[in-house]
């Protein structure tokens, strides 16, 4: 899996650790992803067997503490992780993104001891598999509006409602569920096999066709009161979630847009035209000199991000502006390196095309494109442009 020369020596930034961990993610993507990804994308399957070996290679929930068979990683190493996997396939990198940031962070930060003993340590080693219910049906971009409800019930809860386009839900063992409790959102776990609980796989995607995207359906679903998240109150618990899902997104969209740019530069200096390699035609140098520029960026961006993150200072805006710009470029990437391989780029024998289709979900997901904006727009202005 060739990545090409490091143009601006960005990797003279890292730490000697963060180009170990980095290098032996993108041994494992070549080695394990790579010779399976196209047949489970064409066959719409997520491969299974995949997750434990991740996990051999520590690559979830990594920067929470060892006592929960984690690795206690810098934020650094863990961005680097999603850049790799996602250099595979984004569906891969989901899975992972799901599994570290939505399912076992909030299990760490507003869970109990006891909840946090029961699944970190099985998470970890991918015994267990989690998934995180916010996005319904009618709510998307607008999380507050959720029509999930918990009613109390003696030493239990009684869950109603449906989440949509859940990653990992048919296949999760446990799902991170929001739901407004006497009008406040309050977070659950809710365990496979709770009766009244169910996770139908959603089939016919385009996209991210090597991931399990599912609905969760409850119907006076009981779960047990101490299955209830109790330090997660209000809206800010699960969007501070998707914060940092949307860290691991700001990184994992270099590695697609890598994977294509020198798919596209490899192929530009051996197809011949009109006698000569195409990639001498000015046009087709002035795609690849804009996809190399615009990798460069993202990736001090994405640097300095971890770099903020590590140290405290990172703001969801700095997450959003991150994550805005990385995507749109890993997906105007795909798109040139599509158009610079003419009709073979929408062959298989090629990533281009299902990393751009996996781009255009990437750019919708943990916040739209134009919610970013907005979001943006709201922090240099001071004004909302939204309710």
């Amino acid at each position: 899996m060739q990545t090409g020369a490091d143009f601006y020596n960005i990797d003279s930034l890292f730490q000697e650790e963060e180009l170990m961990v980095r290098d032996a993610v993108r041994s494992f993507v070549a080695g394990e992803i790579l010779p399976v990804i196209d047949a489970a994308a064409r066959e719409g399957v997520f491969p299974m067997h995949l997750p434990p070996k991740m996990a051999e290679l520590g690559m979830f929930g990594p920067t929470l503490p060892e006592r929960y068979g984690c690795a206690d990683a810098n934020n650094v190493i863990y961005g680097l992780m999603m850049q790799e996997l996602e250099r595979g396939d984004s569906g891969i990198r989901s899975f992972a993104s799901v599994q570290s940031s939505l399912v076992m962070y909030p299990i760490f930060r507003y869970g109990t001891e006891q909840q946090r003993e029961r699944w970190l340590p099985r998470l970890a080693r991918a015994e267990a598999i989690g998934c995180f219910g916010l996005t319904e049906p009618d709510h998307g971009s607008d999380p507050g509006g959720m029509e999930t409800r918990a009613v109390r019930d003696g030493d239990h809860f009684v869950l109603n409602g449906a989440k949509m386009w859940i990653t990992n839900g048919t296949i999760a063992d446990v799902a991170v569920v929001w739901a407004k409790l006497d009008g406040e959102v309050r977070g659950f776990l809710v365990e496979k096999g709770t009766p009244g609980f169910s996770a139908p796989e959603m089939k016919g995607k385009h996209s991210l066709r090597a991931s399990v995207t599912s609905e969760l359906v409850f119907q006076d679903c009981r779960i047990p009161a101490g299955h209830m998240l109790p330090d997660a109150a209000g809206l800010k618990a699960p969007l501070a979630c998707l914060t940092q899902a949307r860290y691991g997104i700001a990184w994992g969209a270099i590695g697609a847009a890598e994977a294509c740019y020198h798919t596209a530069l490899d192929y530009a200096k051996t197809r011949i035209q009109f006698g000569k390699p195409i990639g001498s035609f000015q046009l087709v140098q002035q795609k690849l000199v804009f996809m190399e520029t615009e990798i460069v960026k993202a990736r001090l961006l994405a640097l300095h991000l971890g770099r903020m993150k590590d140290e405290g200072t990172m703001t969801f805006g700095h997450v959003s502006m991150a994550k805005r710009n990385n995507v749109d470029i890993a997906l105007r990437i795909a798109r040139m390196a599509r158009d610079i391989l003419g009709a073979n780029g929408i062959l298989d024998e090629y990533p281009v095309m299902r990393h751009m289709n996996n781009l255009e979900s990437v750019r919708t997901y943990e916040g739209t494109h134009d919610i970013h904006t907005l979001i943006l727009g709201s922090e240099i202005t001071g004004l909302p442009a939204y309710s």
